[in-house]
């Protein structure tokens, strides 16, 4: 439903993971070979990715000032297991942070997080308050203040609710 450009950098990656369920129809990309393959999991490895991506949209809910949809596990809890790697160059004294198992879905989450929260862009990732839509999107509005993935479809729908509920009353 997103609007506009996918999220910057790795945290593209995040946003893409928490939007492989679409709550409106209830398709859940992880049930299929083709839908885990850019996230490098097994079909073994789903049930732990779809309770890492509620927890990713919980968080995403949270940025955009909603409850949660449902109960998850923190997502703290969830990364506490991820080892990342600060390296520094001996010579040019630059660091960088580097996941210590690539290939684990959670390592790349919390790698994309980590580097996400350390530019400043983590907290515009966030998710659409319509309860049949809770898609991810990336808020580039100057306040970071939007409330819908689009402004034309949720945004309008919610808009309409609104004002058909005050035209009963």
């Amino acid at each position: 439903m997103n609007e506009q450009a996918s999220a910057p950098g790795e945290l593209a990656f995040v946003e893409a993971l928490v939007n492989t369920l679409d709550v409106e129809t209830g398709v859940d990309a992880l049930d299929t070979a083709e839908g885990r393959r850019p996230f490098g999991i097994t079909a073994r490895e789903a049930d732990t990715a779809r309770e890492l991506r509620e927890a990713l949209r919980a968080a995403c809910l949270a940025h955009a000032g909603h409850p949660p949809h449902r109960t998850t596990r923190p997502l703290s809890q969830l990364l506490a297991g991820a080892p990342l790697l600060v390296t520094v160059d001996d010579e040019t004294g630059a660091a960088d942070l580097r996941t210590a198992e690539p290939t684990s879905l959670t390592a790349r989450v919390a790698h994309a997080i980590a580097a996400a929260a350390a530019n400043g862009t983590w907290l515009r990732l966030k998710a659409c308050e319509t309860h049949d839509c809770l898609w991810a999107y990336y808020d580039r509005s100057p306040a970071s203040r939007r409330r819908w993935c689009s402004m034309q479809v949720c945004g309008a729908r919610a808009k309409m609710r609104t004002y058909r509920a005050r035209k009963e009353s």
